[in-house]
């Protein structure tokens, strides 16, 4: 594997929208935040080629977030590549999070290390439910104290972050979905129920994240309901297809009753502090 260049750039884009389902977080990450670093999320790549395509890539974050996307599956070939790096995490479809762990000795135990059902859902396929007594919102059209405490509380269940260090990261981000207008509200009877929001969009391709219902108001279909009417709404702007991961059964159900179907799985792993990659 070698350093790509921006030159690569075009054909970068090309393969991972050819591997979208597992590929928004890079390819999301490589046009908001490019190849120059100075952001955390900005991405650097190892790519391999083969008669003049890319046949495997290995996406890098300046903060360490690794994204395989190796088909072939040489890891001995990316161990070399990435000896020495400091690793926060990998993302990606859970066989080649496996594999790249195991060839990196990164095995550590992870206070977030999930793989979850991975679901797709063409937007022309969509099931309604019964949306009579409910709107969606902005989340600029909310109280933010309440909705930085229903993330704070979804940071705490899904994301193992401590409850001590909860607020403080719900507080940034809810910053960050206000300035990308990613994320929705569902009232009912104008009292919030539940959230849900985009981690990653592009003008074809949503990726759902961070939906929410605080426990007491969970079994009445809420979470459902919001998605989607914000996948509507995304329709209407041309958005074709949706990807997610889901957290649980009791998701995966909801997410199946709108006609999401699984296609596989996703994993996700991050650690405190960053694991040395040893050549």
């Amino acid at each position: 594997m070698i350093r790509a260049t921006k030159a690569d750039r075009p054909a970068i884009e090309a393969f991972l929208r050819a591997h979208i389902a597992t590929s928004m977080f890079p390819l999301t990450n490589l046009i908001n935040h490019g190849m120059d670093g100075g952001h955390p999320r900005a991405v650097h790549f190892w790519v391999r080629w083969q008669a003049g395509q890319i046949t495997d890539l290995v996406t890098v974050t300046e903060e360490g977030m690794l994204f395989p996307q190796c088909p072939t599956g040489l890891w001995g070939d990316v161990a070399v590549v990435l000896a020495d790096q400091g690793v926060k995490g990998m993302l990606g479809e859970a066989g080649q999070v496996a594999a790249l762990r195991a060839a990196l000795g990164v095995v550590a135990p992870a206070p977030l290390d999930t793989a979850e059902p991975l679901y797709e859902l063409p937007l022309a396929d969509l099931q309604m439910p019964q949306t009579d007594g409910f709107v969606l919102r902005p989340l600029a059209e909310t109280p933010r104290t309440l909705m930085e405490e229903w993330r704070a509380a979804y940071c705490v269940e899904s994301l193992a972050v401590p409850n001590d260090g909860a607020m403080e990261q719900a507080t940034k981000d809810i910053s960050t979905y206000l300035e990308q207008d990613s994320h929705r509200v569902l009232l009912r009877d104008g009292v919030p129920v539940a959230m849900t929001g985009f981690n990653a969009a592009l003008p074809e391709v949503v990726q759902i994240g961070g939906v929410y219902t605080p426990p007491a108001l969970r079994s009445h279909g809420y979470a459902r309901t919001a998605l989607a009417l914000h996948l509507v709404e995304a329709q209407a702007r041309g958005v074709a297809k949706a990807v997610l991961f889901a957290a649980n059964p009791a998701a995966s159900r909801a997410y199946e009753a709108l006609g999401f179907r699984q296609i596989g799985a996703y994993s996700i792993v991050a650690y405190d502090d960053p694991q040395v990659i040893r050549g």
